[in-house]
């Protein structure tokens, strides 16, 4: 069987951030240290030799790379300082910019200005909803409060627009996800494979799918467990308050100011404390890079820390606001953060980082189908 080399392929991924890969003389080193790499899949090294070699068809049907976890052991005892760990994280990248068929996470990688222009986009337009189509539509900005107090939401806000602009959204995004997802399985149990895995193989493993998105455990096989929790409550409480503000619109934007033990608030300061410990941790490990798996940021890992964190401070506000009765500031804050909100679902949800949460685990259900594949 032929192999196809192609050389163009440094070039290429030089774009997604990977540094000088021929720093790696293939010691081995990483791979025996991963506590993550096992019979079957083992990197960093052999992702490294594809690269080398411009084995461009292999790289785009690994799995490998999304069971990286990026902990930093590789890197730190690297006796080349060659960083396997980061080009581990640049070939998600790479990988996240082909699975794609819009091609829209590739230029988002590749071009700060692509990205930002995108972001400002859609910023805007949500401005532009808030202050003139709204207000056209008879949807006014009131200082009247609520009887017990709170600021009309609901009258700029009107709950029926925003819930059915959610639902929109979010069909959107996972159907751009979902068709990515296909595309991904194509490439790496489908496209150029000599086995096959059964309908049966496929149902009785999906548990492994939900345990590891809601569990994280391959986080936990990590040295640092602080690792590990930081970046289980970030996700668990971003996806907590997504299906929060998406399923249960009406229950969590409301008028009505419910006492501080209610499912409504302890939920959302769940939400709230699980982001900002997780941001805070990213945040402060990429300021200090004292942490090797801190030190190399690409300009896609600041974005998305810093539209999060906006979007979490943004929340707080309006809700600290609404229940206090400050219509003004309450008006502000919901405008700026949907001005945050929006952009960062459609671009980092789908194209960018946001992706990874489900890449993840459907990479180590691929594994697990991989494992029990048989000839064709």
């Amino acid at each position: 069987m032929s192999v196809r080399v192609q050389p163009e392929l440094r070039n290429q991924l030089i774009q997604f951030g990977i540094g000088d890969w021929n720093a790696c003389y293939h010691c081995g080193t990483c791979t025996a240290i991963c506590p993550l790499s096992e019979e079957g899949f083992l990197f960093p090294r052999k992702k490294i030799r594809l690269m080398q070699m411009g084995l461009k068809d292999q790289l785009e049907s690994s799995v490998e790379p999304w069971l990286c976890y990026y902990c930093g052991d590789c890197s730190k005892t690297c006796p080349r300082d060659a960083n396997p760990g980061e080009l581990m994280m640049s070939l998600r990248r790479y990988l996240t910019s082909k699975y794609d068929w819009t091609g829209l996470s590739k230029k988002f990688y590749t071009s700060e200005v692509w990205e930002l222009a995108f972001i400002l986009l859609f910023a805007a337009l949500v401005v532009i909803a808030f202050l003139v189509i709204l207000p056209s539509m008879g949807y006014h900005f009131t200082k009247e409060l609520t009887a017990d107090g709170g600021v009309k939401v609901n009258s700029f806000a009107p709950i029926h627009i925003v819930e059915i602009f959610d639902w929109t959204m979010a069909g959107v995004v996972a159907t751009l996800l979902i068709s990515n997802i296909l595309r991904m399985y194509y490439q790496i149990i489908w496209k150029k494979s000599k086995t096959k895995v059964s309908l049966w193989v496929h149902i009785r493993e999906f548990w492994l799918l939900i345990f590891n998105f809601a569990v994280q455990p391959k986080f936990s096989k990590c040295d640092d467990k602080r690792y590990w929790l930081s970046h289980w409550l970030l996700m668990s409480g971003y996806t907590i308050m997504f299906i929060v503000i998406v399923v249960y619109l009406p229950w969590f934007q409301t008028e009505k100011i419910y006492p501080v033990w209610h499912p409504q608030r302890l939920l959302g300061y769940y939400a709230t404390i699980g982001l900002l410990f997780g941001l805070g941790v990213a945040i402060i490990g990429r300021l200090v890079r004292k942490d090797v798996k801190f030190q190399f940021s690409h300009v896609s890992d600041w974005l998305f820390v810093i539209m999060l964190t906006l979007t979490a401070t943004t929340g707080i506000l309006i809700h600290v606001f609404r229940i206090n009765g400050m219509p003004v500031a309450t008006f502000i804050s919901y405008i700026a953060h949907m001005a945050v909100l929006v952009p960062m679902i459609l671009i980092e949800v789908p194209f960018s980082k946001w992706s990874h949460l489900a890449y993840r685990p459907f990479a180590v259900y691929f594994a697990q189908l991989k494992k029990y594949a048989v000839p064709k």
